[in-house]
């Protein structure tokens, strides 16, 4: 017996729910493992890292859990990108204080790899099975975070910027 068209649409949404909740869990799994080792490959205290939501504001000290991910309160899982927010409380060295900072991770399956996008650097492929693969995204997180400050002092430094152009409010 033949299927009807209704049928062959049934079957693809089928396959397509499949596929978004394999995505979610294999991403979300991911996401966690990042998230719990990175402080090993920065060499600092397990609280100085969360997983964090990848908008909006948030406190670094909370455990977010499954609210730090990107499908989390969705009614409907669809299949996409997985995100979520990793944060890094960095104390001063100089005081008290402690400054955190937060990058966003972007996951999802394409064939038989994780494509991993830390904030705007190139695109990371680490294998389905990643255990003690995850050295390059712990660099680019760490590259990231550096980037944040180097680039913000560099700029302050330079000295083009001291008598070159500028704007004045009206």
């Amino acid at each position: 017996m033949t299927a009807t068209k209704y049928e062959v649409l049934q079957n693809a949404i089928r396959n397509y729910g499949a596929a978004a909740f394999e995505n979610l869990l294999r991403c979300k799994a991911i996401g966690e493992a990042i998230i719990s080792e990175f402080h090993e490959y920065l060499g600092c205290d397990r609280a100085c890292v969360g997983g964090v939501p990848a908008e909006g504001p948030f406190d670094p000290r909370r455990d977010y859990g499954d609210e730090a991910f990107s499908f989390n309160g969705r009614e409907v899982i669809i299949l996409e990108p997985v995100r979520f927010g990793v944060s890094l409380i960095v104390q001063n060295a100089e005081d008290a204080g402690a400054l955190w900072l937060r990058t966003v991770v972007s996951v999802e399956i394409t064939g038989d790899t994780f494509d991993v996008f830390v904030a705007s650097q190139p695109i990371i492929r680490i294998p389905l099975v990643f255990n003690g693969q995850l050295h390059p995204v712990y660099e680019a997180i760490h590259r990231e975070f550096l980037n944040t400050f180097e680039i913000e002092v560099m700029e302050f430094n330079d000295a083009r910027f001291k008598t070159g152009i500028g704007f004045l409010p009206r």
